[in-house]
């Protein structure tokens, strides 16, 4: 996770000559759903909800929440600031709009970004609690996995691959009170699909977790830990335009190849389990925010439209499943260990030799599956 951590410098390059103006900031508010301004340890919010910008479901509660139960696990140690916060699913920052130093990108927080945008990455909602699909927090979710992946060796699980992913299954799962959704039930194949939806989906981690295999259609977008994985160590890269190939040719190998095959679905878990636990997001929510502050050029102030909120000004407004998971999400007291160090930035040299493996190690695999169907083919 430490290395996860060395992207929070390149999520905040295009500020680092300039710093961020009042001017920037309020640009950002154009996209943004709401602006968090923490100031001398307290959390106010204004909200942007108009006709054009509908919060989606309870994304900005749980965004919200995070960012006070940060304030709980490291009291007195977070500075003042303002940020503007984005709660749907698309980037919105395009890098070409702000070619030159004079006309400084808008600072906006997001869930994911991608290669053609400047939105600064933050962990989601759903390690809070996602309501709508009854998915708890994370320090649950993660336990009730751990404990699923003891049910049946990996060895023993169906040999196939398996992906779930059509929003109706929620309409129906919702009707039937979820009885059959549980996260931890579903680690019982061998291999794991996951593929974007409309951005990156929320179920990378929840898949990624099941000690198999994840079988990672091509992204194009980007979350804040996603960066930090490597192709044929943490999962097996599937081809975006011939889909249907690649997966029949790499569960073929991995059936033939178990001890391979297998140690790749645990190097992934392992990384879900272990640098994915919520001391390290809080970590890095921790440092991201803290080096976001340091690159403002103005005081952060209280607006004119925000209130105050607290833990149990945000429980007092929720009702159903959502009071539950935020009463669950609650720290009950501070971190007893002060954040981890975070680690300076990548060289360009390092960077690019990183970039240089995952695309070689993407490309051996393509080399695998065009040799294997051309053999195939001499077959006939």
């Amino acid at each position: 996770m430490i290395l996860v951590f060395r992207w929070i410098h390149e999520d905040l390059k295009p500020w680092k000559e300039t710093g961020i103006t009042r001017k920037m900031l309020e640009k950002a508010k154009w996209n943004a759903y709401f602006r968090l301004t923490i100031l001398d340890g307290r959390i106010y919010v204004e909200k942007y909800n108009t006709m054009l910008k509908r919060f989606i479901q309870t994304r900005h509660l749980f965004t919200m929440y995070g960012i006070v139960q940060l304030l709980r696990w490291y009291p007195e140690k977070l500075p003042n600031l303002e940020i503007m916060f984005k709660t749907d699913d698309w980037p919105a920052i395009r890098s070409k709009d702000y070619r030159w130093p004079d006309t400084g990108p808008p600072p906006l927080f997001s869930y994911c970004s991608d290669l053609q945008s400047l939105d600064i990455v933050f962990p989601d909602w759903s390690f809070w609690g996602w309501a709508e699909i009854n998915t708890k927090p994370w320090r649950s979710v993660i336990k009730d996995i751990k404990e699923g992946n003891k049910i049946s060796k990996w060895k023993d699980r169906v040999p196939f691959a398996y992906w779930k992913g059509n929003p109706h299954d929620w309409i129906g799962q919702s009707k039937n009170g979820y009885n059959e959704s549980n996260l931890e039930d579903q680690c019982t194949h061998r291999y794991k699909m996951y593929v974007e939806g409309s951005t990156w989906s929320v179920s990378e981690k929840y898949i990624l977790a099941c000690d198999s295999p994840t079988l990672y259609v091509r992204p194009r977008y980007h979350d804040f830990f996603s960066r930090g994985m490597i192709p044929q160590q943490h999962y097996w890269p599937i081809r975006e335009n011939d889909k249907c190939r690649s997966l029949k040719f790499v569960v073929q190998w991995g059936n033939n190849h178990t001890d391979k095959a297998q140690a790749i679905g645990k190097v992934g878990s392992q990384f879900i389990h272990e640098d994915l636990k919520m001391e390290y997001v809080y970590d890095y929510m921790f440092h991201l925010l803290n080096e976001y502050a340091k690159l403002l050029k103005f005081e952060p102030i209280i607006p004119a439209n925000a209130v105050e909120i607290c833990s149990e000004s945000l429980a007092c407004t929720s009702e159903g499943i959502s009071r539950t998971f935020v009463e669950e999400a609650l720290e009950k007291s501070p971190s007893y260990i002060n954040p981890c160090t975070l680690p300076p930035p990548y060289d360009p040299e390092e960077l690019k030799a990183f970039d240089e493996l995952k695309v070689k190690a993407t490309q051996q695999v393509e080399a695998w599956e065009d040799d294997y169907w051309s053999r195939q083919k001499n077959k006939h």
